[in-house]
């Protein structure tokens, strides 16, 4: 069934996985711990009812089907696997490690999506410190 979709459909898909994933993720502020997969089908499936270009171009038959389902988890499955095994990048370890060393903490984090999210929240706290 996932296979008989367009390839601009199942990149819509494999896109609104991989948003929603790092929404989700930012939200609870990547903690394994507070990770809850239901939560994040939850998350996905608001987001891909409201801000999703593919979900209108799926029929209501197919997402109906149990099937469909099935190959969705695999591909929810699939998509998270690939965004956590994605090693961050030279220049975002270079930036964390000084971001780190004007703020005096360390922290850690494994995948490049998670780094993007780092940085953010380093430059955050250098912001707020900066004027407080």
């Amino acid at each position: 069934m996932f296979k008989d979709l367009s390839q601009g459909v199942k990149i819509s898909i494999t896109r609104s996985i991989s948003t929603a994933f790092e929404q989700y993720m930012n939200k609870i502020a990547w903690s394994e711990e507070k990770f809850n997969m239901n939560d994040f089908v939850q998350e996905w499936r608001s987001y891909i009812t409201s801000s999703s270009s593919w979900y209108d171009k799926v029929s209501e038959e197919k997402k109906a089907d149990p099937v469909f389902h099935e190959e969705l988890a695999a591909k929810i499955n699939e998509t998270i696997s690939k965004i956590l095994s994605e090693e961050p990048t030279e220049e975002q370890m270079k930036e964390i490690e000084h971001l780190q060393e004007q703020l005096g903490e360390e922290y850690n984090y494994s995948c490049k999506t998670e780094a993007k999210y780092l940085i953010e929240v380093l430059k955050e706290k250098i912001k707020k410190k900066q004027i407080g």
